[in-house]
């Protein structure tokens, strides 16, 4: 089996050391992602002094470039974002927006410089909303050139209002972690998929 790599990018609202249900789920994900032969890393947005905008580096203190060169040097990109609103978090259309800088960037080939890596979206909250967040996630990712491969993505959806979070069940509720198994098993083959045979150029 072909080595990769992956990256979380939890978009949590909030810092550490608080607990996040972005963060436990998206390490849910890198733990069924090693089952495939995929190393990966969970980087807290948050934790990190990322500038509005839509260019690759925003200047003095813009954090984005460090996170970006994680994305450029991993095969697998997972966007974790909690329910707010029925929207993605904030965090998380910082994430896309500063991603939009990569519809410019092409490789030797003339291809766009993301084509090649795959994407999905691991979702949690309590209110209704996973598919509609997916969906946002999925098509800004798509956009600036990551492939999404079906079924790709996990998600849990508490009690509408209610006050149980991810992270404080006593368990992963079954279905939650077969839609885990089922991301990491997709993400993983596709991404080896196109490392061994790539995009042809345009």
């Amino acid at each position: 089996m072909t080595d990769l790599t992956a990256l979380v990018l939890t978009c949590t609202l909030s810092p550490s050391p608080s607990e996040s249900s972005s963060e436990l789920l998206g390490d849910q994900v890198l733990a069924a992602l090693e089952k495939h032969g995929v190393s990966g890393e969970n980087v807290r947005v948050v934790d990190h002094a990322v500038t509005f905008g839509v260019q690759k580096d925003m200047g003095d203190g813009d954090a984005w470039p460090a996170i970006r060169d994680k994305v450029l040097a991993v095969d697998i990109l997972v966007v974790a974002t909690p329910i707010w609103m029925g929207q993605p978090a904030s965090v998380a259309k910082v994430v896309l927006e500063r991603l939009d800088a990569e519809i410019a960037e092409t490789k030797e080939n003339g291809n766009p410089i993301l084509f090649d890596k795959v994407a999905g979206v691991a979702v949690v909250g309590n209110e209704d909303g996973a598919h509609h967040v997916s969906a946002e996630v999925y098509q800004g990712l798509s956009d600036v050139g990551f492939s999404i491969p079906p079924q790709a993505v996990t998600y849990w959806v508490g009690q509408a209002m209610g006050s149980t979070d991810y992270n404080e069940l006593d368990e992963t509720p079954e279905k939650t972690r077969g839609t885990t198994d089922t991301l990491a098993r997709v993400l993983a083959h596709l991404a080896r998929v196109l490392k061994e045979s790539p995009y042809p150029a345009g």
